[in-house]
Parts: C-alpha cells; sequence; structure tokens
C-alpha cells in the first residue's frame, strides 16, 4: 500500500485537502483508504468519518486516546489486509515550533516510513508559508531518531485556499525555490 502523509499547521485545510486528493485517486480507479492520525483535535475523527461516508472510503480510525504512530501502524495493517491501493493518513494541525506535537509527527513518520510527506499550507499567508515549510522540516530533521537512515523531510506541497489570492502567487514560487519540491 503506497501510503501519504498529510502536516501543516492548524486550519489550513488538511483533512479537506485528503479528502480531495481521495475523490482524485478515486477517480482513477485506485483503492483509497483514510487513517485519522489526527488524536489531538476534538471533532477531528468525525469529520474524517463524513468525508469518508460521502466517498464511501473505509476510515482505520481508533479514536482520540491513541497515539498517532500506533494508529497509523495499524491503519497500514488494516489497509494491506484489505488490499488498498493508497492510504491517505491525516495528522494533527500544529505550530511548526510546538516541540512535543512536531516529536509526535516525528516519530509517526520514522515509524511508518510513508512514501510521501505532503505539506499543506494556505496560499493566503503568502511568504510566512516559507517560513512555515522551513521550520517543518527543520522540526523532522532534528527531532528525527532515524540514526540508521536520513531524516524524512516534506516531498510535496499542497496550496489551500489559492482561489482566493490575487495576482500576488509569490509565496508559491518562493515555496518552490527555498524547499526545491513541487506544489
Amino acid at each position: 500500500v503506497y501510503t501519504i502523509v498529510f502536516v501543516g499547521v492548524n486550519g489550513v485545510g488538511k483533512s479537506t485537502s485528503l479528502s480531495k486528493i481521495a475523490a482524485f485517486l478515486l477517480s482513477r480507479g485506485l483503492k483509497v483508504g483514510v487513517s485519522a492520525c489526527d488524536t489531538f483535535r476534538s471533532g477531528a475523527v468525525e469529520q474524517l468519518r463524513t468525508h469518508c461516508t460521502a466517498l464511501k472510503l473505509p476510515l482505520y480510525a481508533q479514536g482520540y486516546d491513541e497515539e498517532p504512530h500506533k494508529v497509523a501502524a495499524y491503519s497500514i495493517q488494516q489497509a494491506k489486509r484489505d488490499r488498498l491501493d493508497v492510504l491517505l493518513i491525516d495528522t494533527a494541525g500544529r505550530m511548526q515550533g510546538n516541540e512535543s506535537l512536531m516529536r509526535a509527527l516525528a516519530t509517526l513518520i520514522h515509524v511508518n516510513t510513508p512514501n510521501l510527506i505532503l505539506f499543506v499550507g494556505e496560499a493566503l499567508v503568502g511568504n510566512d508559508a516559507v517560513d512555515q515549510i522551513t521550520k517543518f522540516n527543520q522540526s523532522l530533521c532534528d527531532q528525527s531518531r532515524a540514526v540508521d537512515r536520513p531524516p524524512r523531510l516534506i516531498d510535496g506541497i499542497v496550496l489551500t485556499k489559492f482561489d482566493t489570492i490575487d495576482d500576488k502567487v509569490g509565496a508559491a514560487i518562493s515555496l518552490v525555490y527555498s524547499t526545491g519540491q513541487p506544489i
């Protein structure tokens, strides 16, 4: 199963973007599932459940009492059992300076070795998005416990609310330039 982890700050649209990508993958004939690893925000699992019900997708969740990396591991195991092609892993929004949440994210990534890590950011924040993604990558690097391989960093970028900005698209260009990753 191909695993994609969605990361980013609070309220940028990670869960909604995940659902849109799930719909796209479904339209391409792939079997898709969703893992609810936001065990922090009240209502996160219910939000995903609503999307998954509408899209007729399996949702792998264990509520709010479990550690996110364990939920991801369980979800990956279940997705393999169910012979899914892709598992989309939703994570809690976090400010890049929140050390405990960044540590939890680094643990989820280290333990579960996803195929792709997508940073979801708002086009509205302009060049602050560059600061966010730079600090996310730095935190992932700093928090990584991988000694047998280099730390995993962000592989790609999803920009939300792009339709609400005017012709000032400098943030998109700056994100690509500063990270070398595609949008």
